[in-house]
């Protein structure tokens, strides 16, 4: 009985080691490596996805692209209600100040600085959300070394939306504190240009990757699908009447994108 017994606990054993070998290969090498996809933009499979604050913290990922001269980004933005983001002086920090402490419009108000490739962003835009700077959706772009199919500049950008302003978890610094749902800003961004006809194409690739806990900067929790989505803005800004022809994802991402959505539901 007792030689019984010590069998089937090293069965048990061994079936928990196997277990829990099937699961980290799974999870951390065969679904990732099926999730990754480039297809659209080869050249982004080892770009930095995620930027850093001035002190070399991890700030927020990548999510979004754009395809376009800058003159045509900036167009594109008018036309969507976005407005540019002043320079960070005393000038525009004391107006952001106004606008949060007394509930005043601030529809220009600077962003904090982020780096990618150790550049500052070289572009950011706003959109307001409520009745001071505050709440506002916003996003910094960076000039990519990576050109469009049609040769023209290829943008990568971290759009989100500022839900309050406070003292950073991390550093204990003034900042906005940003809402963790970052494919609904990402997604926002997008329909705003589509909704204003400035683009003609969109399609994925692999950013950041699924992330259920992420952390930014300020020490803000978010979550994401991970994929970073890009727009092909129209040339010349000429106003698309047709439906944005959307480009397929593989078949991996579509079914991980699918359970994704029923996850963001729960975490939302």
């Amino acid at each position: 009985m007792k030689l019984a017994g010590a069998s089937r606990g090293e069965r048990a054993l061994r079936a928990v080691v196997l277990a829990l070998a099937a699961y980290v290969v799974l999870a951390y090498l065969v679904l990732p490596g099926m999730w990754r996809h480039y297809e659209h933009r080869p050249g982004l499979e080892h770009s930095p996805m995620v930027t850093q604050t001035a002190s070399g913290i991890p700030g927020d990922p990548i999510n979004v692209g754009l395809v376009g001269t800058r003159e045509e980004v900036l167009r594109a933005f008018a036309a969507a209600g976005w407005k540019p983001a002043d320079p960070i002086t005393l000038r525009s920090s004391l107006g952001i100040a106004e606008s949060v402490l007394l509930d005043r419009p601030d529809p220009e108000a600077p962003v904090s600085n982020l780096y990618l490739n150790g550049r500052r962003q070289d572009l950011a835009f706003e959109k307001e959300a409520g009745s001071s700077a505050r709440e506002r959706h916003h996003v910094r772009f960076w000039l990519s070394d990576q050109p469009g199919d049609d040769g023209r500049p290829l943008w990568l950008g971290s759009a989100t939306f500022d839900r309050s302003a406070g003292l950073s978890h991390l550093t204990g610094q003034i900042t906005h504190h940003i809402a963790p749902d970052l494919d609904a800003e990402r997604d926002e961004l997008m329909s705003d240009l589509a909704r204003a006809g400035q683009l003609s194409e969109l399609y994925q690739v692999t950013g950041i990757g699924p992330t259920l806990n992420g952390r930014n900067g300020g020490g803000d929790w978010y979550f994401t699908d991970g994929e970073l989505t890009i727009g092909v803005l129209s040339a010349q800004n000429v106003v698309q009447t047709a439906p944005v022809e959307t480009l397929p994802n593989p078949v991996a991402v579509t079914i991980k994108n699918r359970v994704w959505a029923w996850v963001r539901g729960l975490l939302r």
